[in-house]
């Protein structure tokens, strides 16, 4: 299980990152890439959260922006990311239950099936939601630290990307894969804008 303590210490991160980059690179079903989709995730939205937390000087309260750095702050849920990644991996082992399970009901099935779908469904539009909070951010943002505002859109287009292709292995509709691929195509539009 992944928890928000990989975001508060360095030596904290460096052993629970190592230890999930270890098992993320083995061998075995989970951790799988809808996990890696939510860790990256977490992380982009940690360093956007960065940005926000240092546009709160003198003059940012004076001009307002320090307002809208709360608002960022409050509208990227970092242990929502987090759990994504656990979600993710316990979605897979059930699917790989309804491959075995010959007894398994064809509506339990079915309920996996759906659960498996809508894990890297929701990381996607969070993600989405989460860049477009960014980009209002951004004019906002202390100009020193922008950059990492712009990290953070990047770090969560590509888990956008990455959740997209778990969405299209559990085989969404053909009018849901075109919803999603218009939230991709607003994603990269606001990656086109800051590059």
């Amino acid at each position: 299980s992944i928890h928000l303590s990989i975001l508060m210490s360095s030596n904290t991160s460096k052993k629970i990152i190592g230890q999930f980059v270890s098992a993320l690179a083995k061998k075995q079903p989970t951790p799988g890439g809808g996990a890696a989709a939510a860790v990256g995730a977490s992380i982009g939205g940690a360093a956007a959260s960065m940005s926000a937390a240092y546009t709160k000087r003198k003059k940012d309260i004076e001009s307002g922006a320090a307002e809208k750095a709360d608002a960022l702050i409050d509208s990227i849920k970092l242990e929502e990311y987090l759990k994504a990644a656990d979600d993710d991996a316990e979605a897979y082992a059930d699917l790989q239950r309804t491959w075995k399970d010959a007894n398994m009901s064809i509506e339990e099935k079915n309920e996996i099936k759906v659960r498996a779908l809508k894990v890297p469904t929701d990381l996607l539009e969070n993600c989405h939601a989460n860049i477009m909070d960014i980009k209002t951010f951004l004019p906002h943002c202390n100009p020193n630290i922008t950059s990492d505002a712009k990290v953070g859109i990047h770090l969560l287009a590509g888990s956008a990307r990455s959740a997209y292709q778990t969405v299209m292995v559990n085989s969404p509709s053909e009018e849901e894969m075109m919803r999603l691929q218009q939230l991709l195509k607003e994603i990269r539009d606001v990656e086109d804008e800051i590059l």
